[in-house]
Parts: C-alpha cells; structure tokens; sequence
C-alpha cells in the first residue's frame, strides 16, 4: 500500500512539472515568431508576479477550507483551460501576456499544494520526499523531450516545433490531465483549517524575526540578488540557442535538468567537504561560469561551451537553492518552519525572479534596438552583463557570510536524496 501511494504522488508529481516544463522552455522563441520578440521578457514576469501572490491564496484560502486534492485538481484544469485559449490572442500582445498572468496564477500555487500532499500522505518525509521529488524533474526532461522530438512531426518541414503553439496545447492538454488524476489522489483535508492565520506569518515576517541575525539577513539578501541574474538565464537560453542555430532547444535545455539530478545524488559528498557557506558560494559562482561560457561561445558557436553552461544547472540549483532551503531548515524551529520555507521562496522566485526578469528584459531590447535578433558578437557582450553582476554578489557574500552555528547542525540526513 505504502509503494502504491507512494508511485501515485510520483506520477502527480511528474505531471506537475511536465506541465511547466512544457511552455516554459518554449514560449520565448513562440513569442519571438510572431512579432514579440521585444516582450519575450514579460512570461518570466508574470510567473514571479504569480510566485508572490500564490502564498496569500493558499495560506489565507486554500490550507484553511478546501480538500488538497481538490483545489489542486480544480487549479489545474481552469490552468488548463486558459493555456488551451492562450493562442488565439497571439496577435493581441497585452491580451496574450494577461493571458499567461492568468494561467500562472492558478499554477503557481499548485506547487506548494502538491508539496501539502505528497508530505500529508507519507510516513518518512526526509526518505520518502526525495525519491517523490525527482520525478518532477525527469517530468520536466520528458517535456522538453517530447516538444522538441513528439512534437516535430506535427509542424511543417524547417520549422521547429517551439516556434509554434503546440507547447502550449501540450501543456494544455497535460494540464487538464493532471487536474483529472488530482481529484484521484489520497484525501488531504486542509491543513490549516479552523487555525488562525496573518499576512505577516504567510510572507514570513514572523519567522523573519525570530530566525534575524546578521548572517541570515546577509544569506536573504545574497539569495535575492542572485535570483536576479538567474532570470537572464531561464528568459533568454531558448533565444540565444536559437540564434546560434540550435534546432531542439527544449530537448537540449533538458541537460540542465539531467545535470540537476546527478548533483542531487552527489550533494552529500560535497556537502561534508565544503559545508554551508562554500557550497552557496560555488553555486553562485556556477552562475559566473555559465555566463562566461555563453559568452566566449555566442561568437564562433563553440558547441562544448554552451552545452558546458547549460549543464553546470546541477551546480547553479542544487548547490545555491537546496542549500539555502537546507540552511533555512536548521536554522528553523518547529513552528516556523513552514513560514521560512515560504519567506525564501517569495525572496528568490517572486521578488528576486521578478525584478530579474524586468532588467534582463530592458538590457535584450536596448540591444535588440530595431532588429529582430542579436548576432552572435552581441550575445558575446549580453552574457557578460549577468555573470559580471553574479561574481559581485559572490564577493558580498564569501567576504561578510559567517554562521559557524549552522556550519556544525548539519547532518547527512539532511542532504541526503535517498
């Protein structure tokens, strides 16, 4: 019974990031073929906008009255729904991108539900979690593989299948799938039902107090100031692999993600050896190197190093996000460790990820300028701006971080995937 449960959750949690997966990675280059390719910036906008506004829903909503299942199943056929319809205003640029805002908003806080049950209905969350988890990411590789190689007999000769709609009716129809199967999964009543709950304890204000010192506040603000040249990455890599000539670029993002599993599997090693400060360091420091990479490739296309900089994504992610979510933990207590959980991923995927996507959007066009495309040698010049930004915030925090209490609390359980 115990595996049963335990593959459903997999399959809903493959699902869950299938479906991200599959407009995500394509909708920059949909965009950029039909006459917005000055405004490929603005879905990276409204997911962080829709990052922010999750919480308030669930918190104040959805963990107080609903079933799980339910608000997790209904979210995602409405998402469903409104993706399907999306298309038909792609000649229509500020309906189009409402469009998308309104489809984040019923995504987003589907992320947080599906963590509420799959952590509701099993036994040993610090085993058990993992092996659930990583199925999301090989949902989000079968996306990207099934756009890029599922979709390609469905389009004309010489055009690729990102450059159509078909990602978003894929996610579409994936969408309203999982939202079908959700209504199917184990009942996880609301956890928060007849409790009281504030804004202030939802956006972590509460936790914020009684977890401040100074090396957390300096880990908080590193943790937003590296969010913001991460947004370059996942708005302009589909557009930069285009203009290189690179024909399966949903398929050939998913390295970063296969590249995330593999340092998932190998965190523990390097965790005993670097610890706490140094392994947020190296995966800020990731995110130099992949810029760098991408820009000593853009001129000549040197294939090696634009590949390299894709897969070092298991560094940049594993080792920054998962450890700050790891440090969060050990320096959280019972009570509050739900809303710390929250207060870093409001910091880094809302705020962080939103004024990221904004800036790395006015730096594109003050470089696209009236073209329809950057050549290569302005590629060149583009990525330096990020990794430049990057190796700034490395700097900040290996010369002022210091939190020897956290370095000694943490144990391989804590890190371990398996």
């Amino acid at each position: 019974m115990k595996k049963f449960v335990q593959a459903r959750l997999s399959g809903m949690m493959f699902l869950e990031f299938f479906v991200w997966g599959a407009w995500y990675t394509a909708i920059a280059v949909y965009m950029s073929n039909n006459g917005m390719e000055d405004l490929t910036h603005w879905p990276f906008t409204v997911n962080p906008i829709a990052a922010i506004c999750a919480p308030f829903f669930v918190g104040l909503i959805a963990d107080r009255y609903f079933a799980t299942e339910r608000v997790l199943g209904t979210l995602h056929i409405l998402g469903g729904i409104i993706m399907g319809l999306t298309p038909l205003a792609v000649n229509n640029p500020l309906v189009f991108i409402l469009m998308l805002l309104a489809y984040n908003l019923c995504y987003m806080p589907t992320m947080s539900l599906s963590n509420t049950l799959a952590f509701h209905n099993i036994q040993d969350q610090e085993k058990e979690f993992p092996v659930i988890r990583v199925f999301g990411t090989v949902g989000w590789i079968v996306a990207g593989l099934t756009v890029s190689f599922g979709l390609v007999s469905f389009v004309s000769e010489g055009i690729t299948p990102e450059a159509t709609a078909l990602p978003l009716y894929l996610t579409s129809i994936a969408s309203i799938i999982l939202g079908l199967y959700s209504f199917t999964l184990p009942h996880t009543p609301p956890p928060a039902k007849g409790e009281t709950v504030s804004v202030r304890s939802i956006v972590g204000v509460d936790a914020l107090k009684q977890l401040g010192s100074k090396s957390f506040y300096i880990f908080l603000a590193s943790s937003l100031l590296i969010s913001i040249p991460l947004a370059a990455y996942y708005n302009f890599t589909q557009i930069f692999l285009g203009n290189a000539g690179f024909q399966n670029i949903a398929a050939t993002q998913t390295i970063g993600q296969a590249s995330e599993v593999l340092f998932m599997l190998l965190m523990p090693f390097f965790f005993a050896r670097l610890g706490v400060k140094w392994m947020l360091g190296v995966g800020m420091l990731a995110w130099a190197l992949r810029y760098a990479l991408f820009a000593l490739g853009a001129p000549d296309v040197t294939t090696w190093m634009i590949l390299g900089g894709i897969a070092l994504h298991g560094i940049c992610y594993d080792f920054f996000f998962v450890t700050g979510q790891i440090y969060v933990d050990i320096k959280s207590f019972e009570k509050i460790r739900g809303q710390a959980q929250g207060l870093i991923v409001l910091i880094t995927y809302g705020v962080g990820m939103l004024i990221g996507a904004q800036v790395a959007g006015e730096t594109f066009n003050l470089f696209l300028g009236e073209q329809s495309a950057l050549t290569l040698d302005q590629w060149y010049d583009f990525w330096w701006l990020p990794g430049a930004f990057a190796v700034v915030v490395f700097l900040i925090f290996i010369f002022t971080f210091n939190d020897r209490e956290a370095e000694g609390q943490v144990s391989e359980e804590d890190i371990s995937p398996l």
